[in-house]
């Protein structure tokens, strides 16, 4: 496999983002705005297909698209904090409707489909450069900002109170994320980048005991999901992003399973546990 120059490259991208994906999740999933993640990831289609029509990196249209539909989230969420869920739908229908007209217009319906469900034969020399650059701002955004980010996402009031400028780290989070999302369609696929920000944190709440631990095994998670689900998909010859999902959803059954049978072992009498 590490044989082919292409693979190297998709294994450097893979491994940065199974590691931003998660830390941008955990404040999502926290937030209770997972679903932003999802709306995003769709939206981005129309800027591949704009990009696939008028000729340039499909990724930038993806990436310029994802950060104004992020905004948007954000402006009609502070206009109507009562409705949340309709801001994210209003914009996830308004990026499908456009990606489904841009489709028939785009030029190789094999390039448009590889960006739904993630291709690991087309990163770029400059895919990774630009991930390595996001990759950075990311990971130094999450250890700043760690303690604001947790404040934010349990009460942005309180976060107000203990000192936290939640206007700029908002602002930057968001960015950050909506170049994530749109960076990680081209190897995950658009319409299950959504899955790798949920599933490594939902997984990891079912073993941890603290904000701490549920960061550091959401990465571990999305590190393992990622790097398997790519390494898979290159002998099996199949999507990356459904092998990735599949081995999430396996990971998660199967903590679920170690979490409940320690569960019941801690639930003996100390009596019958010689």
């Amino acid at each position: 496999m590490l044989q082919f120059d292409f693979m190297k490259r998709t294994l450097a991208v893979s491994l940065m983002l199974s590691i931003m994906i998660p830390l941008i999740g955990i404040v999502m999933v926290n937030r209770k705005t997972s679903m932003v993640g999802d709306a995003l990831s769709h939206t981005s289609l129309a800027g591949v297909g704009i990009g696939l029509i008028f000729g340039f990196n499909p990724v930038w249209g993806a990436v310029a698209v994802c950060i104004i539909a992020a905004f948007s989230i954000e402006g009609i969420r502070k206009k109507f904090p009562q409705y949340g869920d309709m801001a994210t739908a209003i914009i996830m229908s308004l990026g499908l409707g456009i990606a489904a007209i841009l489709s028939d217009f785009a030029p190789g319906g094999n390039t448009f489909e590889s960006y739904l469900f993630g291709s690991i034969a087309s990163v770029s020399p400059n895919d990774v450069i630009a991930v390595g650059v996001i990759f950075v701002l990311v990971l130094a955004t999450s250890l700043i900002y760690y303690g604001g980010l947790l404040d934010i996402a349990i009460d942005p009031n309180l976060a107000r109170l203990a000192g936290v400028n939640v206007k700029i780290v908002n602002g930057i989070f968001t960015v950050l994320s909506a170049i994530t999302i749109a960076l990680a369609c081209k190897i995950v696929g658009a319409l299950l980048v959504a899955s790798l920000i949920v599933l490594p944190v939902a997984t990891a709440l079912i073993v941890s005991r603290s904000y701490k631990q549920n960061y550091i095994i959401s990465i571990v998670l999305g590190v393992i999901y990622m790097m398997l689900g790519v390494t898979i998909s290159f002998y099996q010859e199949i999507k990356p992003g459904g092998a990735i999902v599949l081995n999430a959803i396996a990971g998660m059954i199967i903590l679920s399973i170690y979490a409940k049978l320690k569960y019941k072992n801690n639930k003996v009498p100390d009596a019958f546990k010689h």
